[in-house]
């Protein structure tokens, strides 16, 4: 009798772990063990790349992950690519970082230290390296942002190429978000025809991480609003002709499902040009979890209508089929 017992519960035990895994084939959600947040997705070579925030207390955001995959399904971790030892100012909270390739080099944007006046030592740095694995190590030595232009924190820096190949940092916490023309060594940024240098181009209900894409010759321009630590975050969007707008609310595509997990937000878009598919990374909190920190990464496809709007995103534990490159 004992027996059939034990035999029935390690049954049991066995088809809930089978239940567990993910489907085959499919990447699953989170997309890789561990709390990580903001994460910046990007496609290098043949290799989906997605750098998160390390998700903690502010004394040990000191160091940032990357995960490498070859179809989405397959992550390596790369430890350790950036911290705080190679960045004599930055002392915590290094956050959302954002990534580009230039000139066979890797320029990684982070913000540090949530600065919350322009008397603090902080805010947008940049860094390098000839790897995207790293090491990167500080590229100017001080902060390329460190004051509230506009109203807007300097934080969620999101680097974008534009077609003519100009460069854009766009940025900011606060509820405000600018947008700057970057120098073409990152050293510093070039102004607009109009003479500013930080453009505000805050759509209504913005709260932070802004993300740019190009699709059809329109740019989608797409943030987190709500709060990070509820069920109201959101991520919204809204498409123009142009970076700089005007950039008006078209509504918003992402938002928690609170059977699955909750603070669903501050995501990026990855697309596979080859196969025409386009990916939204971004980061939750599971039901089971109540602190503020416990936030893992995932994916879901991304699908646009006829007239090119976004349509709205099911957030889902199954994720997304593998594609390679």
């Amino acid at each position: 009798m004992k027996k059939t017992i034990l035999i029935l519960a390690l049954a049991a035990i066995g088809a809930t772990a089978k239940a567990q895994q993910k489907p085959d084939n499919y990447s699953g959600n989170p997309i890789f063990p561990g709390w990580y947040a903001d994460p910046e997705a990007i496609v290098f070579g043949k290799k989906y790349w997605v750098y998160p925030t390390y998700s903690a207390a502010y004394e040990q955001q000191v160091f940032f992950d990357a995960f490498s995959s070859p179809d989405l399904t397959h992550w390596t971790k790369h430890e350790r690519i950036l911290d705080t030892s190679a960045v004599k100012w930055a002392k915590y909270a290094i956050w959302a970082p954002s990534i580009i390739q230039k000139d066979n080099k890797y320029f990684l944007f982070f913000g540090a230290n949530d600065i919350q006046s322009d008397s603090a030592k902080g805010g947008i740095g940049v860094a390098v390296a000839d790897n995207p694995a790293g090491p990167f190590k500080d590229y100017l030595g001080k902060p390329l942002v460190d004051k509230f232009y506009n109203g807007a924190q300097p934080i969620d820096q999101y680097v974008f190429k534009d077609k003519d190949n100009q460069y854009y940092l766009i940025y900011g916490g606060w509820r405000h978000c600018n947008i700057a023309k970057l120098k073409s060594d990152f050293t510093g940024f070039i102004p607009f025809e109009d003479g500013s240098t930080f453009k505000e181009i805050t759509p209504d209900k913005y709260v932070e991480g802004p993300c740019m894409f190009l699709k059809n010759g329109k740019y989608y321009f797409m943030w987190s609003e709500g709060g990070w630590t509820g069920p109201d975050y959101f991520v919204a969007y809204a498409i123009a002709d142009s970076p700089t707008g005007p950039f008006k609310r078209i509504g918003k595509i992402l938002q928690p499902n609170l059977d699955i997990a909750n603070g669903a937000g501050h995501h990026s878009i990855i697309h596979n040009a080859k196969a025409d598919k386009w990916y939204i990374v971004y980061h939750r909190r599971p039901k089971t979890e109540k602190a503020a920190n416990s936030r893992e990464t995932c994916i879901e496809e991304l699908f646009f209508d006829k007239d090119g709007l976004i349509k709205p995103v099911d957030i889902t534990t199954k994720g997304v089929k593998a594609q390679k490159l």
